[in-house]
């Protein structure tokens, strides 16, 4: 039996289709099952939109544009995808020594999932405890984490940067009963730690035969799990409900230990519908490469709940996809999206720019000529006008067609960056090549994205708008209109496990996640990112000065610096720490010392003779630190103050890298730990 009642939401009161049987308890928030053993999707009583329990519950909210959306669990969403599509592509592994790639439809991989699931079980997988996995992406990576989550665990990704240390805040914070990793390498990491793991009880190794004794393989864990009937996963199914947490996902942890974002399913899946409804794209039709590290909430949220609503196709790239080998991938999956790191377009361009310089005359000259009708056609399109013009079909035939086949980007309709910003050089570059980057943006604490840019709307410094059903505000804005960013709607995590006063500090009273980084609407509504507030320095002179719009300003002025970072907090004057573009070691990630080819075009142009970093310190080399000083005395006139203007710097050894510690596993900047390696440096500049 259906009935029509009234569901208040934000004081608007609108009618909503319900059943009688899903017991909403009051107007602004759909509530439980009576029985508790109604699972996957059920709802269970909570008091609360927030917390810091491994057992805890929320409640869930209904904004205006969501009331039709009834919440659903990850299983229960894999269950439907695997019924409607069970003979549709899921997955294709990157190929094995022979060349060959396996692949899983979308019936294989709910039935590797079950049966990972199984065994999980049979192994000793607490309700409400983790399963840490430690290695690259794989199918392996998602069944044990689909796994987790339909056995009544916590599905929680480890960076596969992490020391050992660091992989056991992840495991004891989450209770690990089992850990997942990849292969020796990282095996050898939790065998450091094994000892001090009180709820650990097995170890599984998803690559190659375990050396090690009582090291599960992945064919063990496989087989443990078919010898099982389905008759205990059921009954743990029965008992999860959407409102329960089914992830902790790690901060980066640039001051302090990580902290676990404690995201439900209805968290990840609420975030998903709204970004499906926002990009518009196909149901069982679209392809990506997964290559992003998983244990991040953008992969996770993207490459795993993502195409598993849209019944989409994963091809995995191998290990070495950001040191260069991800174009392979590219060109055999030729995804329909596909989703970038600032670095991955970075070394694209810089690619592209040294197979550009060995062009002739002609090919240059056509190579200009179409990139000017592409920005011409694409700006204006951002402004309105969609009118193609015969010049732009032109260039678009004879040049831009062959330019992302080459890429294997030629099925893409939608290239999106995140994590960091990147620069508008970049991406202007990508636009002339009517390849448009759409900027996106969300942290973990809102299960991924929620703001973006689309095909249809684009600006290209912007973050984009808000996705629909999501809500933004700017709080204590100033006289400019800049604000913190505050978001809130089911997208918005749990809490952070066991931390209640930093849940407290982030999520206020009324619901809004507090993201600590300023920003500011235009009058069409896009939000662009202004700083962070912890971030924000404060000078001696009690000057605020937003570190990230000066850095920005600095690397648009000169293209072969690849870091800026702005010093100042309580000094003087401000100055600044810069990095020069240098070769990247393919096997170990970390910078060379020898420089690119396009820097070192750019030191034969201003007369200097320098091949390394190690010679421009030496010598000091006059001609380099010159251009330097000349282009920061240029950013330096586009500041709203004096008190902004950077008045020393200091070029650093080595770019920044995860490997020499400067940069985070999401390719952040640790800005306390640069200042920490570099202050010698630093004081230098204030003597």
């Amino acid at each position: 039996m259906t009935t029509m009642q009234p569901i208040q939401t934000n004081g608007i009161i609108k009618d909503f289709m319900i059943n009688e049987k899903d017991n909403i308890k009051d107007k602004n928030f759909i509530h439980y099952s009576e029985t508790g053993l109604d699972g996957p999707d059920q709802i269970l009583p909570a008091d609360s939109f927030k917390t810091t329990e491994h057992n805890g519950r929320v409640r869930i909210q209904l904004n205006n544009e969501d009331v039709n959306s009834m919440p659903i669990s990850i299983p229960g969403l894999m269950s439907n995808t695997a019924k409607k599509y069970s003979n549709h592509l899921a997955l294709v592994t990157r190929p094995d020594e022979n060349g060959i790639r396996k692949t899983y439809t979308y019936s294989e991989y709910e039935n590797q999932v079950r049966t990972v699931a199984k065994a999980f079980l049979k192994l000793g997988l607490e309700r409400y405890h983790g399963v840490c996995i430690l290695g690259f992406n794989s199918p392996e990576w998602l069944f044990a984490n689909l796994g987790a989550i339909y056995a009544g665990g916590f599905a929680v990704g480890i960076y596969t940067t992490n020391n050992p240390e660091a992989c056991q805040h992840c495991a004891i914070i989450s209770k690990a009963n089992i850990i997942v990793v990849e292969n020796t390498k990282q095996l050898e990491k939790i065998l450091q730690i094994k000892h001090n793991l009180p709820h650990l009880k097995v170890i599984v190794q998803y690559e190659g035969k375990p050396e090690e004794k009582d090291i599960l393989s992945w064919n063990d864990l496989i087989k443990i799990g078919e010898a099982e009937s389905d008759v205990k996963l059921n009954e743990v199914l029965k008992t999860i409900a959407v409102n329960e947490c089914c992830t902790l996902v790690f901060t980066s942890g640039t001051v302090g230990n990580p902290k676990a974002v404690m995201l439900s399913h209805d968290n990840f899946l609420s975030n998903v519908r709204s970004m499906s409804m926002a990009l518009e794209l196909k149901e069982g039709y679209e392809t990506l490469v997964s290559y992003l590290p998983l244990s991040h909430v953008a992969a996770q949220v993207v490459d795993i709940y993502f195409m598993l609503y849209i019944a989409g196709t994963i091809y995995f790239a191998d290990q070495n996809a950001l040191k260069g080998s991800l174009v392979n991938t590219l060109l055999v999956a030729r995804p329909t999206t596909f989703v970038g790191v600032p670095r991955v377009w970075e070394k694209i361009y810089e690619k592209m720019q040294a197979v550009a310089a060995n062009n002739g005359f002609i090919k240059t000259w056509i190579a200009s000529w179409a990139k000017s009708q592409a920005l011409y056609y694409n700006i204006n399109k951002m402004n309105g006008n969609d009118r193609k013009h015969w010049s732009y079909i032109i260039a678009k035939c004879l040049v831009f067609n062959k330019i992302r086949a080459a890429l294997g980007l030629d099925r893409c309709k939608m290239c999106i960056s995140a994590a960091a910003p990147l620069s508008s050089e970049i991406k202007q570059y990508f636009l002339s090549l009517d390849i448009p980057i759409l900027d996106a943006y969300g942290m973990s604490e809102c299960s991924g994205a929620h703001t973006v840019n689309t095909p249809v709307n684009l600006k290209l410094n912007s973050v984009g708008r808000p996705i629909f059903g999501l809500n933004t505000k700017l709080y204590n804005p100033d006289s400019n209109g800049e604000g913190e960013i505050c978001m809130s709607g089911r997208h918005i995590f749990m809490g952070y496990l066991n931390e209640p006063q930093k849940t407290n500090e982030v999520l206020d009273a009324d619901g809004w996640l507090h993201s600590g980084d300023l920003g500011k609407f235009d009058s069409d509504g896009f939000l662009y990112i202004t700083g962070r507030i912890k971030e924000l320095i404060i000078t001696a002179g009690g000057e605020n000065v937003p570190p990230i719009y000066i850095e920005q300003l600095v690397l648009a002025e000169l293209s072969i610096l690849s870091n800026a970072l702005l010093i100042g907090d309580k000094r003087k004057y401000l100055t600044m720490l810069v990095t020069l573009k240098t070769e990247i070691n393919a096997e170990t990630g970390a910078p060379k010392d020898n420089f690119t080819l396009n820097t070192l075009k750019w030191l034969q142009s201003i007369g200097s003779t320098s091949k390394t970093v190690s010679e421009v310190l030496e010598k000091h080399d006059p001609f380099v630190y010159e251009e330097i000083d000349k282009a920061i005395k240029r950013a330096n006139t586009k500041v709203i103050s004096h008190a902004q203007r950077v008045q020393k710097f200091q070029i650093l050894p080595h770019d920044f890298s995860i490997v020499t510690g400067e940069l985070g596993p999401t390719l952040k900047v640790k800005r306390n730990i640069v200042y920490k390696m570099y202050e010698n440096l630093i004081e230098d500049m204030y003597k």
